[in-house]
């Protein structure tokens, strides 16, 4: 684990992956996948932003069981008494998404906060189990873990295997040092010569692949590089091995907001949909294929909206440009051809 230091000293003079790493209290890797502590407050209450470092403002909610709810779970979910609630944030996290706290044990952030709050609404104890992103969904295919909720779009190739229930949008973003003079402007054209780092299996690599592969009919190049966690990422960027980062549009902003005072500053150079230039992107619950936990949890998601205490959630992380009006089952989402 690594050794906790005070903010002040870390964010003097250090670089902008070792800061972002220890705001974000840091993530053991430790293995494919691990349980998390999942406390939540007292009976009744759920504390979010509880150990997280800054990353956001600790607010505990009122949060009871809504039977009419919870009798729409799976017998074998609601005999269980507890939601499995799978978050990929091994090794490194990333903030303020999903990250281990500062008392280097609670896994925090916005994801596995909501999750513990729809647990609440459906009368469950959440039991949050960490993992790779490649072993969220093999937890989910075997059955390790009911739902993810870890950043997730919906896409309609996931939906050969999976069922969602939406809560959030799901933006992308390019981040560069704040001296770049580059930016996205919306035309993938401007990735010409770049080299950008991306997250592998996400569907931020599916857009950037696509991207690559007309520049490469045009006769022009992008290289795309990849790296072990975001702590490698920022390293690289900020020692200029890549010119940007694609990724969540939330961690991208954190950063930004994190490094101003460091010596390599970053920035965002530009946004897009996570569903491509056509479609708003969603970020969702995701559940086996017809597993039955879709609309429970989209039910849930919406008793939280209707009652104030997703709009809570989000302004906690400051992600609150990023609230959608209603949870959906299954939405329209990232098309199999984004072309």
């Amino acid at each position: 684990m690594p050794s906790q230091f005070s903010r002040r000293s870390l964010i003097r003079g250090l670089t902008t992956a070792t800061v972002t790493l220890s705001l974000a209290g840091g993530l053991a890797a430790c293995g494919g996948d691990s349980d998390a502590a999942t406390t939540t407050g007292p009976a009744g209450t759920v504390t979010v932003g509880r150990q997280s470092n800054g990353a956001a403002k600790e607010t505990v909610l009122k949060v009871s069981e809504v039977k009419s709810i919870s009798a729409e779970l799976p017998a074998s979910v609601r005999k269980s008494g507890k939601l499995v609630i799978g978050v990929g944030a091994l090794p490194s996290g990333s903030a303020p998404l999903n990250f281990v706290g500062s008392d280097q044990r609670t896994l925090t952030g916005s994801e596995p906060d909501l999750g513990r709050l729809v647990a609440a609404v459906l009368g469950l104890e959440p039991e949050i189990r960490n993992s790779t992103w490649e072993n969220l969904f093999v937890g989910l295919d075997s059955g390790k873990v009911d739902v993810a909720f870890s950043n997730v779009t919906d896409t309609e190739e996931r939906k050969k295997k999976y069922e969602f229930a939406s809560y959030r949008k799901d933006n992308l973003a390019f981040e560069v040092l704040k001296k770049s003079s580059w930016n996205f402007d919306g035309d993938y054209e401007n990735l010409a010569g770049r080299t950008v780092s991306v997250g592998s299996g996400t569907n931020q690599e599916k857009i950037l692949l696509e991207w690559k592969a007309k520049l490469a009919t045009e006769g022009k190049k992008l290289t795309v590089k990849y790296f072990p966690d975001q702590n490698a990422s920022n390293l690289a960027l900020s020692s200029g091995k890549i010119d940007a980062f694609f990724g969540p549009n939330p961690g991208v902003a954190y950063r930004a907001r994190q490094t101003a005072d460091t010596p390599h500053p970053t920035r965002s150079a530009g946004s897009f949909s996570g569903a491509g230039a056509t479609l708003q992107g969603l970020i969702a619950a995701t559940a086996k294929k017809d597993s039955g936990l879709a609309k429970p949890l989209a039910d849930a998601v919406n008793h939280l909206i209707d009652n104030g205490q997703y709009a809570k959630w989000l302004a906690a992380y400051n992600l609150s440009d990023e609230a959608v009006p209603r949870s959906q089952v299954n939405p329209p989402g990232l098309p199999l051809d984004n072309s």
